[in-house]
């Protein structure tokens, strides 16, 4: 759903393996915003608006019995996870402190296994490449693809793809089924700015119709700014940002449509740690069986990316 990025290189990866690593790269969420760093942090407000409370989460006596020694005798999952995409993963108030439904969910497998959970900000593109030696789980919004299975276990557990917003109430009257001469806001380097709107207006041109202002920003958080202050017609993003954009702007907008081009993010463990990938699975299951995911997802405005079955290794389209 996006362009590649370069993959940092590691003394640890023999010269196949990096290559292996590069090409399960090749897709991450559903925006190249999502994986370029700092100026991502803004997609959506920059503070936390929920906190999950992982003791109310009870320890699985039997799953926790399931996790593999090297992991069980340290006592702690160590997480690697790209904290610049809010809402699933970004840096608190404090500027240290990593939270977002991601965060959360991995407390959430700690407590359910009896482990705490250290999850540490890491560059998108190293964190495959190093789950194994240096994490024992990847979570940062991966999407699954057939590429990333090749070189990795995936854990499916959320759904993403674009949304719409508006204002509350839809003054402007706006309607995806007619969409030239509108002005929409995206953020700069996202599949909704191209291909999703180029192709729109491409559709313009070709029915002789005006032609759609786009509005390009590099913040998400300036997108939304116009469309609560009226500059803007509609907005378009992930729906994770959408979602929480909404919680987070005092009901003054509303979302249009549905979600579409959806694709299935995965939670990664390394390639031959195939029982460890089977007790997490297991862990995401047991989770949304007691509500704990429910709530998680719920918290962040992002309830309509939860999953009812989570898998390993799901078969995805390329």
């Amino acid at each position: 759903m996006q362009t590649p990025r370069t993959l940092l290189g590691t003394s640890k990866l023999t010269a196949a393996a990096t290559m292996i690593a590069i090409s399960a790269l090749a897709l991450s969420a559903c925006t190249n915003a999502s994986e370029t760093g700092p100026s991502s942090a803004a997609t959506s407000s920059g503070s936390a608006s929920a906190s999950f409370d992982p003791s109310t989460v009870k320890k699985d006596d039997a799953l926790a019995a399931m996790v593999p020694d090297a992991i069980k005798s340290k006592g702690t999952i160590t997480v690697g996870s790209d904290t610049s995409y809010a809402p699933a993963e970004f840096l608190g108030p404090d500027g240290q402190t990593p939270v977002g439904y991601d965060v959360d969910i991995a407390k959430a497998i700690g407590a359910t296994l009896g482990l705490k959970v250290q999850v540490q900000t890491a560059e998108f593109t190293g964190i495959l490449p190093a789950l194994g030696p240096k994490y024992d789980l990847g979570i940062s919004s991966f999407t699954i693809n057939p590429e990333r299975l090749g070189a990795v276990n995936m854990v499916s557990y959320f759904n993403a793809g674009t949304a719409w917003a508006v204002k509350k109430g839809n003054p402007n009257k706006f309607s995806l089924d007619d969409v030239c001469g509108k002005s929409i806001g995206v953020q700069t380097g996202t599949v909704q700015e191209d291909p999703d709107l180029a192709d729109r207006n491409k559709k313009c041109a070709a029915d002789g119709k005006k032609p759609i202002d786009i509005v390009t920003l590099k913040n998400q958080t300036d997108v939304t700014t116009r469309l609560v202050n009226g500059s803007i017609d509609a907005m378009a993003a992930d729906s994770p940002i959408i979602g929480y954009a909404l919680t987070q702007t005092n009901g003054q907008l509303e979302k249009l449509g549905d979600v579409y081009d959806s694709a299935p993010q995965g939670i990664a463990v390394a390639k031959a740690d195939t029982a460890w990938a089977d007790v997490i699975q297991k862990t995401v299951t047991k989770l949304m069986a007691d509500g704990s995911y429910k709530k998680i997802l719920e918290g962040w405005g992002n309830s309509e990316g939860a999953i009812t079955k989570s898998e390993v290794n799901p078969a995805v389209k390329s």
